[in-house]
């Protein structure tokens, strides 16, 4: 129904593309999950999708979507996975994007998630991801999109999307070196 609804909405206008040709690799997500799935999970697969079909009707080309991969490990030992929701380029650029979906911005927007600790995760996924695929010397970026939509009980055709582009760098992740004297 979501599917129809949005194939609908995204194959009208002077853009439009039509979702249902894409390649099934192109957007695919754990849908086989989603029968037993918790809301806000369902809520999160559904903005992926949301935002996928969004980001080609901007014109981005979608190379990986959920793409999970072992960073490091914790103090304890355990291996740390961190996945980027969807890998795209816009021309020459490879975009890293983050996509967070609520079904209401009242007590903040969805970008308030994408706090420090995240940038950094997906930062350091990203370096692994170039570092694979040897992209080292070519130009990315991370942006951010946001969806926000009813729960599904509620009007389904309704819901806002927000492309932040360039939402972060990586220098802005830099740890600082204070230069002066701690007392006086």
């Amino acid at each position: 129904m979501l599917y129809g609804c949005l194939s609908k909405a995204l194959n009208s206008g002077p853009n439009a593309v039509n979702i249902s040709a894409m390649e099934p690799a192109a957007i695919t997500t754990q849908s086989e999950q989603s029968a037993d799935a918790s809301p806000h999970l369902e809520l999160g697969r559904r903005g992926e999708e949301l935002a996928a079909a969004y980001l080609l009707r901007l014109g981005y080309r979608i190379v990986a979507a959920n793409f999970s991969l072992p960073v490091g490990r914790n103090r304890s030992g355990v291996v740390i996975n961190v996945e980027i929701d969807l890998v795209a380029y816009e021309g020459r650029t490879l975009c890293f994007v983050e996509v967070k979906s609520r079904a209401s911005s009242w007590f903040a927007p969805p970008q308030a998630n994408v706090d420090r600790r995240k940038q950094r995760q997906i930062a350091r996924a990203a370096r692994v991801y170039r570092r694979m695929f040897d992209l080292a010397g070519e130009p990315y970026r991370y942006d951010v999109v946001t969806v926000v939509m009813p729960a599904a009980e509620d009007d389904a055709g309704e819901f806002e999307i927000q492309l932040l582009r360039n939402y972060w760098t990586e220098d802005s992740l830099r740890k600082r070196v204070w230069s002066g004297t701690y007392h006086e």
